[in-house]
């Protein structure tokens, strides 16, 4: 009985983890670029009464063993791409991909977004192409993109490959002779969330490979954002059925004390 206690009192904790990671997602549905996640349970250790043994044709073919609950072995993340929504804005950008643009932390860093809602921010030898935080946009060789002073964004273009070019008042295309830094990751699982719609490349991730080495090169889309990979619809089933499972692990709980309670007045 007091084994039952604890195990359902595992089942507990593992369904309000649950429940944490779903209203996580929930908050982030308009979160731009977000990927959801997903937690995921092992069972723990069992404890055998008898094993399984077969000796001059007889025996038990059976173990009996008794687990004693459950607990998280993970939260994955779910890298599948949310919609594309068209915008006027000539500094958003979408990868239609699985590539990730490249930016320079706060601890001068490289780290890893698929938020594309870029702004410019005025330096010395520039504006620089940044994020909503302030962090540099990098292109190809790891550099701060840097844009002119007096450079109208509305005349800025930005090829499928990252390419920057320039629409001059004749109509002439001039090229920057600048690229938005794609890469991917062989693991993207093994991807480290570090907040702000950012990630951190692990060894288990393996190394950044850019754009231009892979076969399925991934797309930059000008003018348009990824929306949030959150159904709404399925959150909350998910979450009535961790709901569901809660309450059944709690009555598990409430029958073993009311057993432990019954063998305690025996006596009386």
């Amino acid at each position: 009985m007091m084994r039952a206690l604890w195990t359902a009192g595992s089942g507990m904790i593992a369904q309000q983890f649950t429940v944490d990671v779903i209203s996580n997602n929930l908050a982030n549905v308009n979160t731009t670029a977000f990927k959801k996640d997903r937690a995921e349970f092992k069972d723990l250790l069992y404890e055998t009464l008898s094993r399984a043994y077969i000796l001059e044709d007889a025996g038990r073919p059976v173990n009996l063993q008794v687990g004693h609950g459950t607990i998280v072995s993970a939260t994955v993340k779910d890298f599948q791409s949310g919609s594309f929504e068209k915008t006027d804005k000539p500094l958003d950008f979408a990868i239609n991909g699985d590539g990730f643009f490249m930016v320079l932390g706060p601890n001068d860093e490289i780290l890893y977004t698929r938020d594309g809602s870029f702004k410019l921010s005025v330096t010395d030898m520039g504006k620089m192409l940044s994020t909503s935080d302030g962090y540099p946009v990098l292109d190809e060789f790891g550099r701060e993109i840097i844009l002119d002073y007096d450079m109208d964004l509305s005349r800025l273009n930005v090829s499928e490959d990252g390419d920057l070019s320039y629409t001059d008042e004749d109509g002439m295309v001039v090229p920057l002779g600048q690229r938005i830094g794609i890469v991917s990751f062989d693991n993207v699982h093994g991807l480290e969330s570090v907040g702000k719609n950012l990630y951190s490349a692990t060894p288990a991730s393996g190394e950044a490979v850019p754009n231009e080495e892979l076969v399925n090169k991934s797309i930059l889309l000008q003018r348009h954002l990824e929306t949030s990979n959150v159904q709404v619809v399925e959150e909350m089933v998910k979450l009535i059925i961790a709901q569901r499972a809660y309450e059944l692990n709690s009555k598990a709980i409430q029958s073993s004390d009311e057993m432990i309670s019954m063998a305690n007045n025996l006596k009386r």
